[in-house]
Order: C-alpha cells, then structure tokens, then sequence
C-alpha cells in the first residue's frame, strides 16, 4: 500500500500560477495553521506560511465520477510527501475505483482513522479496484489517494 500525494509537475504548474480543475488561478493566502493540509508534502501548512486554495480534480479527464473540490498547497515548492500528516481528524471518507476511473460501488464508508490502512487494505484486496481515496469526512474534500 502506497499514500500517493498530488504529481509534483502538476503541483508546480499551480504554484507558478497555472489554473485548476475550474480554469481560474489559485488563490494565495496564508495559512491560520489550522486545518490547512497540504496534498503534495501530506504535512499541515505552517501558521504564517503561503499557500494555494484552488479547485482540484483528482482524475485524470471529466467524467461523471470525477468530483471536483477545494484543496489546499504550499504557496512555496515542497517535497512530495509519503507518509500523511495530515491525517489528523477522527473519520475519513474511504472510497475505491476501478481502472475506469469511477466507483466501485460498496467500497465506501466513513471509517475511523486508527483502522484507515486496514480499511484500504481490504479495499484493495478487491480485483475490481484499482485505487483508494481518502476524503474528508466533513466536507468531503480530496486528501490524498492510496495505490497498492
């Protein structure tokens, strides 16, 4: 099992001011400290520290599956990250896909973090599913994707 962050040549392409999924470019603020996870480095964005709120797709074309939501990104370059910090809340939302790109129906659940690797295990031990998505239970907002 694999935490996968947002591509890095995509990430760069946004903090030099390229548009997101919603063709508008994304806003720059600073960062509270509070509840702003970066989805390349996978750590929370420090208080005082830049950052990007824009509009992210986390697929690969439109489709009907292919939600799209608010996300934040460190303003300034970062490492693309393998283990998440940023998952700090009590529940997320799993959800699983199959090659095509859209739900596996069955495979989602609001289930607690302390059992989140277990609950994507078993989501993946499913041939029809190719990939996990880990989303905010509270606004259903993209944080990062799980690949065998």
């Amino acid at each position: 099992m694999r935490y996968t962050p947002i591509h890095t040549e995509l990430v760069r392409a946004l903090q030099s001011g390229a548009p997101d999924a919603n063709g508008q470019p994304p806003e720059r603020h600073i960062s509270d400290g509070d509840g702003n996870p970066c989805r390349h480095c996978l750590r929370p964005i420090p208080k005082g520290a830049g950052m990007l709120i824009l509009a992210h797709r986390p697929f690969p074309a439109p489709q009907p599956y292919a939600e799209i939501g608010p996300i934040f990104l460190c303003a300034d370059p970062c490492e693309a990250g393998e283990v998440p910090e940023i998952l700090t809340s009590p529940t997320y939302i799993l959800r699983g896909y199959g090659a095509d790109d859209r739900i596996v129906y069955g495979t989602g659940a609001v289930v607690p973090t302390a059992t989140l690797e277990v609950e994507a295990e078993a989501r993946l031990a499913d041939p029809r599913v190719a990939y996990v998505h880990v989303r905010s239970a509270k606004n259903n907002c993209f944080q990062l994707r799980i690949d065998r």
